[in-house]
């Protein structure tokens, strides 16, 4: 399963990167903002998105919309901070296949990338 990682925190995308290669899926690439996350769902046709909410540039779900335009069987799993619960919402009614709360345990990850994947 090929995976694109979406966070604008470094260390953060580094985290998702050493844990999904850990569960045995490939990851493809990775993007620090919504833009560039759109522009390389198109350039690598993942099979999932992991996909934070706050960043600079698009945020995490007007990249989610963009994408559910090119690919409407788009999966994208959200990953929020605590205290976004509106925004979590705003994602699942626009598509977003699970969302994960940080700070992100890799037992909720591994979890949640199962269940989206079987979808």
């Amino acid at each position: 399963m090929k995976i694109l990682i979406v966070d604008d925190a470094t260390f953060m995308r580094n985290f998702l990167i050493d844990n999904i290669k850990k569960i045995g899926y490939e990851v493809v690439g990775e993007a620090c903002d919504g833009k560039e996350a759109v522009e390389r769902y198109i350039e690598l046709n993942p099979d999932l998105v992991t996909m934070d909410i706050t960043m600079p540039k698009m945020n995490g779900i007007d990249a989610l919309k963009e994408i559910k335009k090119i690919d409407k069987e788009a999966k994208v799993v959200m990953i929020s901070d605590i205290g976004q619960h509106d925004k979590i919402i705003e994602a699942i009614k626009n598509g977003a296949t699970d969302f994960i709360i940080k700070p992100v345990h890799p037992d909720r990850l591994r979890d949640s990338l199962k269940k989206a994947l079987a979808q």
